[in-house]
């Protein structure tokens, strides 16, 4: 192909994971004439050197140091250092499974489309227990409000998708990632491009493999971040909620009405509805995603279990956000 390439890898602490991808991503590199970019934000587990190793034989691979540590500071960073060398910026994220030819399908499809942004379905897979429940939860409805890139099976423009291909001059151009975002800046930087003009295109030529969260205190704290991330990305573009955006704010105040139920049963109502409702729910999905010889229907209602986890924190870090915004001072 005639497009110039890097392939940037965000890592932190990676080691079990990044040797088996450059090894892939060197196939991918000799076929494109690409760059692979590893930034890595202080990894302390013997990432850097795993890095250095494969660098020392293969000129392709270059590792810099992120000080930021955060995947969008390290983005950005291999474009100011890289992007002169190259037309697109492929993401590639040292914790997902992505198929042998991930990046010449994207570069492909980015040529005939002539898009800013390629982004990619997202088949989250649980290999036992709790992560499984999670993974029937994120691949429905219940748990992602019908999001285009998480339901799989359609292509064309979106509002916002899972980043893995951009063009350079147009990531320039509008600033890059907002570094001051923990989460949700996939979302805030793909807003941006959209108000310049550019195209978020879902492909459906090829899809990355997600691991999700195992514990509930991970999960919690995950959806929490997301929460507080799309309440900074409203507040700072003054944006209107999605409706399914919007559902999960209720969640918070259901939860806290219930703790008035000790003046009036009636106050548990709104708690038991989305209770039974998630439940219901999530043993659909359960259905659905997983035979009943892998997924057993006693243990079906975990998902749902993992939908409400979802939901409650989303909806605790969002209103957290905007409760703590008068007392924040230059910041959304």
């Amino acid at each position: 192909m005639s497009a110039r390439v890097i392939i940037v890898v965000p890592t932190l602490n990676e080691s079990h994971h990044i040797g088996p991808l450059l090894d892939a991503l060197l196939v991918e590199s000799s076929e494109l004439g690409a760059r692979i970019v590893v930034a890595d934000g202080g990894s302390t587990d013997g990432t850097t050197g795993i890095v250095m190793e494969i660098a020392q034989s293969h000129p392709a691979v270059r590792l810099i140091h992120n000080p930021r540590r955060i995947q969008s500071a390290a983005m950005n960073l291999a474009v100011a250092e890289c992007g002169d060398e190259a037309d697109y910026v492929v993401r590639v994220d040292a914790h997902g499974t992505y198929p042998s030819d991930y990046c010449r399908r994207l570069v492909a499809e980015a040529v005939e489309r002539q898009v800013a942004s390629i982004v990619v379905p997202m088949l989250t897979i649980g290999e036992a227990g709790f992560q499984r429940a999670v993974a029937a939860a994120q691949n429905s409805p219940i748990g992602t409000g019908g999001s285009a890139h998480r339901m799989g099976n359609a292509s064309g423009p979106v509002d916002h998708g899972h980043h893995a291909l951009m063009r350079i001059d147009a990531f320039r151009a509008v600033g890059g990632y907002d570094e001051t975002f923990r989460a949700n800046e996939d979302a805030e930087l793909d807003y941006r491009l959209r108000q310049a003009g550019h195209t978020i295109w879902l492909t459906d030529r090829t899809a990355m493999t997600y691991y999700p969260r195992a514990t509930v205190s991970g999960l919690f704290r995950q959806y929490f971040g997301y929460g507080g991330g799309r309440a900074r990305n409203i507040l700072k573009h003054r944006m209107r909620p999605r409706l399914r955006q919007m559902a999960p704010l209720a969640i918070l105040p259901v939860v806290l009405l219930a703790a008035l139920s000790i003046w009036h049963w009636a106050f548990l109502i709104p708690l038991a509805l989305w209770g039974v409702g998630c439940i219901a729910l999530g043993m659909h999905a359960a259905r659905k995603y997983y035979p009943d010889a892998d997924m057993p229907v006693a243990f079906s209602p975990l998902v749902g279990v993992a939908a409400m986890v979802m939901h409650l924190a989303w909806s605790s870090g969002f209103w957290l956000h905007v409760l703590q915004r008068p007392f924040r001072r230059g910041t959304v």
